[in-house]
């Protein structure tokens, strides 16, 4: 699993073997978290046609659906994907890792 984009503070796009996956921060009062869903057929050719502004439009209808509240009716709440955790933070480590400047992950900058 590796991530290939972001929005800070609001998304990440990450690849596995088996397609793309978005994880989108959601806050709602006292409450947030993060839902990761598996873009289906038509978000990926949304994805493909507009990049990442697409990702921008489909995480904030993700966020607003509130499906981490237990009332909502979002039609993501069944798509949220659990056991990931692991996998997931070794890709973004990675990725942090390669976008620190030179010198600054061994402390010499």
């Amino acid at each position: 699993m590796q991530v290939i984009d972001h929005q800070p503070h609001a998304w990440l796009l990450l690849e596995d073997d088996s397609g793309l996956l978005l994880d989108v921060e959601c806050h709602h009062g006292a409450v947030s978290c993060s839902v990761l869903i598996r873009l289906n057929e038509e978000e990926l050719a949304e994805y493909r046609r507009d990049g990442h502004a697409y990702l921008d439009r489909l995480a904030q209808a993700i966020h607003y659906s509130a499906p981490i509240l237990a009332i909502s009716a979002s039609p993501y709440k069944a798509r949220k994907l659990r056991g990931y955790d692991d996998q997931m933070l070794q890709a973004i480590r990675q990725w942090q890792a390669q976008a620190q400047p030179a010198g600054k992950a061994t402390g010499q900058g």
